[in-house]
């Protein structure tokens, strides 16, 4: 079992305040497989003292400083790659497959994304007789989940430290080495001590100190809407600016006439991939009653051919999920389908055949399900679809945006089609025969999805304040907009 028993605070490993020791559970086997220790409200304060002496260097730096930290952390990054994809396949069940190819390259095309995007940013413009100024924000806490946890850690740490801000990282307790394996990345590309501090813990501890202490100037959160609400209501008090990516529960809106056999799959492919714990999963397959028996078909037969595996095996299978408590939630949605009169077409409830252990879950579909039952309504995080017939695309667009979410939409059909839909979809991202996003471009929700954008120029402005400065001479107003920091 791997010991990670310290914090990464000021540039050093030091000893936890109080802190008590957690295991983490490998989902294959349910067996310990890490063990780290859950910090305190005093190690956020030594990590909070850090950042913000820090930042008052940090701040200063100019554009090529920052690009030259983010080079060498991407060398380095590259050196690790095989380490950080087996930390998260033990921890969090990705298959090596998934793990070596999508969850840690993911993290490096977000540093490879911001560096661009930092080239290219212009942090001053005139407007009228005022000079408008993008600076560094501050001191930054970050809360990220265990599902892509390397793409959504490196999505706030590669932007914060090129706005010239310093953070202080809580990473999910269910999926924590590779948190600390970038902490070691870090460490040895020479970033300031101070600029990145890590410790690990979990909400109701470490969470709820950092979103309510008076030196961090912002919180960024990726997880689920119900802990949102609560991150944003500790963080009211300080009137911290709070930037969130929240649940999903996105719709495959399949346009009437489609060939489905060519536009389902890889659209369907989203709903297995990473065992359906994406928060952009499109989940809920919307399709015209006449083509509902074809649809239904081609989906029981991508479900049924999806192998379930053993994370630390290559191949094309999935995994398990990440713990006993979302294993149960999916049972239990699974079992509400059932309950509330949905057909179910193939899987179901308890595990594949063959599995008597590790959070399994069966690749799952329904048909007959309407948009007020909760398999319809609520972030199922498995290899679960349903199927729900619409009459005319009016109603089509209507259920896709029945629900309290708008992370993203996908539509599967003809593109030109598509395109006079998308702009109906209410979510801040419309995939239209794929399912994934674009690392350059902004991500983020509507509705109860969230607030603020990640990804490149967008995800880097996030992370800025804006100044706007009357009254300065002609000249220097009107004149080449300098460097922050400069």
């Amino acid at each position: 079992m791997k010991s990670y028993l310290q914090q990464y605070i000021d540039g050093a490993w030091v000893e936890s305040e109080g802190g008590t020791v957690y295991q983490v559970i490998d989902p294959s086997t349910e067996q310990p497989c890490t063990e780290i220790t859950l910090g305190t409200a005093a190690d956020v304060d030594k990590a909070v003292a850090a950042a913000r002496v820090a930042f008052e260097s940090w701040s200063r730096t100019s554009v090529q400083e920052r690009l030259d930290v983010l080079g060498r952390i991407m060398t380095e990054y590259k050196a690790r790659m095989p380490d950080l994809a087996k930390a998260m396949s033990q921890e969090m069940g990705a298959p090596m497959a998934l793990a070596s190819m999508a969850q840690a390259p993911t993290g490096l095309a977000h540093f490879s994304a911001t560096a661009k995007a930092l080239a290219a940013f212009g942090f001053s413009e005139v407007i009228g007789k005022a000079t408008v100024v993008h600076e560094p924000l501050g001191v930054v806490a970050m809360i990220t989940p265990w599902n892509w946890p390397l793409n959504q850690i490196c999505a706030k740490v590669a932007p914060a430290l090129a706005a010239g801000d310093t953070m202080i990282l809580k990473p999910s307790e269910e999926a924590p080495s590779c948190a600390v394996i970038l902490a070691e990345i870090m460490d040895a590309a020479g970033v300031p001590a101070g600029v990145f501090n890590l410790v690990n813990g979990d909400g109701p501890g470490v969470g709820a100190a950092l979103c309510s202490h008076r030196d961090v100037d912002m919180v960024s959160f990726t997880g689920s809407t119900r802990a949102g609400i609560a991150v944003a209501l500790a963080a009211a008090p300080t009137v911290k600016r709070v930037h969130q990516e929240l649940g999903g529960k996105a719709a495959n809106l399949v346009l009437e006439g489609s060939d489905l056999a060519a536009v389902l799959p890889p659209t369907v492919a989203g709903v297995l991939a990473n065992s359906g714990q994406s928060c952009i999963a499109p989940t809920r397959l919307l399709v015209h009653a006449s083509q509902v028996a074809e649809a239904t078909a081609i989906v029981k037969s991508m479900m049924e051919q999806t192998k379930v595996g053993d994370p630390a095996e290559m191949g094309q299978h999935i995994g398990p999920v990440v713990n006993k408590a979302q294993f149960d939630k999916i049972q239990g949605l699974i079992q509400s389908a059932i309950d509330e009169g949905a057909t179910l077409v193939t899987g179901g409830v308890g595990r594949p055949d063959g599995r008597n252990a590790g959070y399994y879950i069966q690749p799952t579909l329904f048909t007959d399900v309407r948009p007020d039952m909760r398999i319809a309504q609520e972030e199922t995080f498995g290899p679960v679809a349903t199927i729900t017939a619409y009459a005319d695309q009016d109603e089509g667009i209507r259920i896709a945006n029945a629900t309290e979410y708008g992370l993203s939409a996908t539509i599967s059909g003809d593109p030109a089609a598509a395109a006079k839909v998308a702009g109906r979809l209410r979510a801040g991202l419309v995939t239209i025969n794929s399912w994934s996003p674009d690392i350059g471009a902004p991500f983020g929700g509507y509705k109860q999805s969230g607030n603020g954008r990640e990804n490149g120029r967008y995800g880097l402005t996030d992370f800025m304040e804006v100044k706007t400065i009357t009254g300065l001479p002609g000249d220097v107003r009107e004149g080449k907009p300098a460097e922050a920091g400069a």
